[in-house]
């Protein structure tokens, strides 16, 4: 084949115009012993296309592939099931939880000794009059005070009467 011919074939392989018998060409022409130095630096693409389609698996392909698949290790799927997926948020409920109970358990043990009542110990306890919060003693010391004062008012009101 004339180099001229080759030149335009290689315009139309890279333009993609060529059809399966120019590229044969095209590979043939390559693969022979003499081509002119314009053109090889296209030499190694064709033949290295010719090579490969003339390559195939050997006939105990298929035998040594199913051969190392039965040797392989067969793995069984784990069964998931509800309570395991669920189970690293129980375990950061019961966390909480417990914390929550060991705080309790701590404010209460500190306000044992105190003899004030706690907020938390009158919830539902409706408190209708301030007297009604107030101890024994202070209810005492309250009477004591409101007599005393009601017995200066009555005194005063006698100054008064004899000026």
């Amino acid at each position: 084949m004339d180099s001229k011919q080759i030149e335009q074939l290689l315009e139309r392989y890279w333009a993609c115009e060529t059809n399966v018998e120019e590229e044969a060409m095209l590979r043939r022409f390559f693969c022979e012993e003499e081509v002119p130095s314009s053109l090889l630096p296209y030499r190694d693409l064709f033949v290295y296309q010719q090579k490969q389609s003339e390559a195939h698996l050997s006939a105990d392909f298929d035998a040594r592939i199913l051969e190392k698949i039965e040797q392989a290790p067969v793995v069984k799927a784990r069964r998931v099931t509800l309570i395991t997926r669920l189970m690293p948020m129980l375990k950061a409920a019961a966390a909480i939880a417990l914390l929550l109970l060991l705080g309790n358990l701590l404010e209460h043990s500190f306000s044992v000794g105190q003899q004030e009542i706690i907020p938390s110990d009158t919830i539902g306890n409706q408190i209708s009059a301030p007297s009604v919060a107030l101890s024994e003693e202070n209810v005492k010391v309250e009477k004591l005070v409101t007599d005393s004062l009601d017995a200066v008012k009555v005194l005063d009101k006698e100054e008064v009467n004899n000026n």
